[in-house]
């Protein structure tokens, strides 16, 4: 079996024919799926969604890209939100300098509020991180020291180096179809090397579909094409990666155990 820990299901692209797509992915081998949120207008249809589907999981945060759309955000309203009983992750939240399409302080404090509650209430932190590896590391050791909390690196592209420092502060690495490009040889490199307990696999649909489907939607079902790309770099089996892919999912967003 094979886990979609990260895709948005309610995204143009898929949410015209959300049944059809999930059946697909189901049909090749996917067992669950993690629906992100990148906004406060879109939780309610996110968990929506995941009430509705016993293998579909949500997620509660704000994306950097909408930080200055959120300036009233409490860490009270997230905390709440992340209760329901089928949400099992906050964000995705994070740092994007590439486009800065919100205020950088902004993002970072909206970045602190997802940590501050993932560290009350178990649920581990979603990542998006572009262009701000400094300011990443920064904050998340920071946040470490003021105490522990699970979180992932969602859609990894960043250097070698920021992954040995996520890895060393505790965090997980998610891949996408990004790493089945020609032109992500440094990614990977960084893909053989992730420790198999710390690994997790993604599509981000409708984004990012890997190869052989490029230039079309990315659907959940295409996360087979990315693991058993990955599989073959790093001289295992699909479904050994898996196996310990979701595992490790599991293990991360235990509350989905629960």
């Amino acid at each position: 079996m094979l886990v979609d820990s990260h895709c948005h299901l309610e995204y143009e692209g898929l949410v015209e024919n959300q049944s059809d797509v999930l059946d697909r992915a189901r049909s090749a081998g996917v067992g669950a799926f993690l629906n992100i949120s990148t906004k406060r207008e879109e939780w309610d249809q996110v968990v929506a969604t995941a009430a509705a589907q016993d293998d579909v999981w949500a997620s509660v945060g704000i994306h950097p890209h909408n930080a200055d759309d959120h300036p009233d955000l409490t860490r009270e309203e997230l905390l709440e939100a992340a209760s329901h009983p089928r949400v099992i992750g906050l964000g995705e939240t994070g740092l994007d300098y590439y486009y800065d399409h919100s205020d950088r302080e902004e993002q970072q404090r909206l970045f602190r509020i997802h940590i501050d509650v993932a560290r009350e209430t178990g649920l581990p932190v979603i990542i998006h991180t572009r262009d701000a590896e400094e300011d990443t590391l920064a904050i998340l050791a920071d946040e470490m020291e003021k105490g522990a909390f699970p979180a992932l690196i969602h859609c990894f592209t960043a250097s070698a180096e920021f992954g040995e420092a996520v890895l060393k502060l505790g965090l997980s690495i998610s891949l996408s179809g990004i790493v089945t490009f020609k032109n992500a040889k440094d990614l990977q490199a960084v893909a053989k090397t992730v420790p198999a307990d710390r690994l997790l696999v993604e599509t981000d649909s409708p984004f990012l579909a890997p190869v052989p489907h490029r230039g079309k939607p990315c659907e959940p079902g295409f996360v087979r094409d990315t693991a058993s790309f990955i599989a073959e770099m790093r001289g295992e089996s699909v479904d050994e990666l898996g196996s310990y892919t979701t595992a490790n999912f599991y293990r991360l967003f235990s509350k989905a155990v629960a």
